[in-house]
């Protein structure tokens, strides 16, 4: 977690974890800065910027 930021503003993500196995399958990276939630599904997180998706 201490690599990764948002892609929009460089702010700190929070890590919120719905389904966890021997890795987090689903969950969310929340940009407190931005105020936008980056989805992760099937164990990938999606930090495409909002523009982009």
């Amino acid at each position: 977690m201490e690599i990764l930021c948002c892609p929009v503003c460089k702010g700190d993500l929070d890590l919120k974890v719905d389904v966890e196995k021997d890795e987090i399958v689903e969950g969310s990276l929340f940009c407190k800065k931005c105020n936008y939630r980056y989805e992760i599904k099937d164990a990938i997180p999606n930090l495409l910027p909002p523009d982009f998706k």
